[in-house]
């Protein structure tokens, strides 16, 4: 292990910068206990549904609805969880982070492996290595705490499929958990993590413990996050095409020979809102700020788009008066964050809301708070740029709704199409510098 890290200390390599180039936001799965807030409802029983004569007569979408995803795991016993990421920009070295948020008691991982992807549950023949923790094959995940696996030499290139495979021996244990991982997943018994091609798997479309994975890159390197909700998180998108707009974006700055390498890592959580927590869900963006963008290394830049989750939850049948939040409770805890991002040398940039006219909780006061908030955040000057994300997706005949061709069914996701359009809509020189 010595003559490793000296090897990684003094090989040209070494000149580079660590960069997360692939991450994910941890969640509650299931809360350690209820009441930490309201969970989000879907549309009343009665409430017209999108896609049927009875929802709005303009959402022309007839794309078929894809069925819904196996749940995550709740707990985990004696088995091997095998997870596929895509790294958005490339390296010569990797490490893996773990994480045991949320209050979960401590956990043993008895091996860990990182592989290329082949295909299904399979790794690619003879790219499996092992992950070490403090030179040891087995470590314990304190409750509460994120840790990073030691560093090996391995090739990455931009846009490989990897793969992380982690045994956990107990039983009964509650996974850390990233719930819309929209990558299939498997879950296998016993320690197959070194297996080529798991036996037995159960496949689910979620991310358990691992937390993010980073590389060695050129000194030029820097990483983008990509900080909001579902509409960051890619709900609605196929499964399995990487299809999510920071996806999108990562491939467009790839394409570009001219622009210093840059990753951009999913910081996305279904759900999340600025300023309070949702039940299941996620800590608010302003609790989880520093786990999840000040802690990712090689950080240079934060995209925020959220805050349509604020407005919406005080709309939903049944829910309190004190889950309302005002169009200025929204841009106060926008400038929380944008100062919070500017104390720590990052440029923020902040995304207009985009328009949800057909949903069953679109009034027309949320349509004013939304227009309330998209004008300050376009005029206020406080964001270092602006990407202008409600004209890039809205109706030009309909300015409350999605575009016809973007609308995934629901009337609020963009599908595949939208996330194109909303990863085009960024202008690449605001990554140059």
């Amino acid at each position: 292990m010595d003559e490793l890290r000296e090897s990684m200390r003094t090989s040209p390599a070494s000149q580079g910068n660590w960069i997360a180039t692939w991450g994910t936001a941890q969640q509650l799965a299931p809360p350690t206990e209820p009441g930490g807030g309201p969970q989000m409802p879907g549309p009343p029983d009665d409430a017209p549904r999108a896609g049927t004569p009875a929802a709005d007569a303009s959402a022309q979408d007839s794309t078929p609805q894809p069925a819904d995803p196996p749940a995550a795991p709740t707990q985990v016993s004696a088995q091997t969880v095998r997870m596929v990421a895509r790294a958005t920009l490339g390296g010569t070295a990797v490490r893996v982070a773990l994480s045991n948020s949320f209050g979960y008691a401590p956990v043993r991982i008895d091996a860990a492996q990182i592989a290329r992807h082949d295909s299904g549950a399979a790794i690619r023949v003879g790219s499996a290595r092992k992950l070490t923790f403090g030179g040891r094959d087995a470590v314990v995940l304190p409750t509460g705490a994120q840790i990073y696996s030691d560093p090996i030499e391995y090739d990455v290139p931009a846009q490989t499929d990897l793969v992380v495979s982690l045994y956990i021996p107990d039983e009964n244990v509650t996974p850390t958990t990233h719930e819309v991982g929209l990558r299939t997943a498997w879950l296998a018994p016993g320690n197959q993590a070194a297996t080529q091609n798991l036996q037995n798997p159960t496949g689910f479309q979620s991310y358990l413990r691992l937390a993010g994975i980073d590389v060695l890159a050129q000194p030029t390197a820097a990483t983008i996050v990509a900080f909001g909700d579902s509409l960051v998180d890619g709900m609605e998108t196929t499964p399995d095409a990487d299809t999510p707009w920071p996806s999108l974006l990562a491939r467009r700055l790839a394409a570009q020979q001219d622009l210093p390498p840059r990753a951009v890592i999913n910081m996305g959580i279904a759900g999340n809102r600025v300023l309070r927590e949702t039940d299941g869900l996620g800590a608010s963006a302003l609790a989880r700020f520093d786990r999840d963008v000040l802690a990712r290394p090689g950080v240079r830049w934060v995209v925020l788009f959220e805050g349509l989750n604020d407005i919406l939850f005080g709309f939903m049948p049944g829910m309190p008066e004190s889950e309302r939040a005002t169009a200025e409770d929204i841009i106060a805890g926008y400038r929380m964050l944008i100062g919070r991002a500017h104390l720590h040398g990052l440029r923020i940039i902040g995304c207009t809301l985009i328009p949800i006219g057909g949903t069953f909780v679109f009034t027309a006061e949320l349509e004013r708070m939304r227009q309330d908030v998209n004008r300050w955040i376009r005029s206020s000057g406080e964001f270092d740029a602006v990407v202008d994300l409600d004209a890039a997706t809205g109706d030009p005949a309909a300015p409350t709704k999605l575009r016809t061709e973007f609308l995934s069914g629901d009337n609020a996701h963009p599908n595949d199409a939208g996330h194109k359009a909303i990863a085009e809509a960024f202008d690449l020189e605001l990554f140059r510098g």
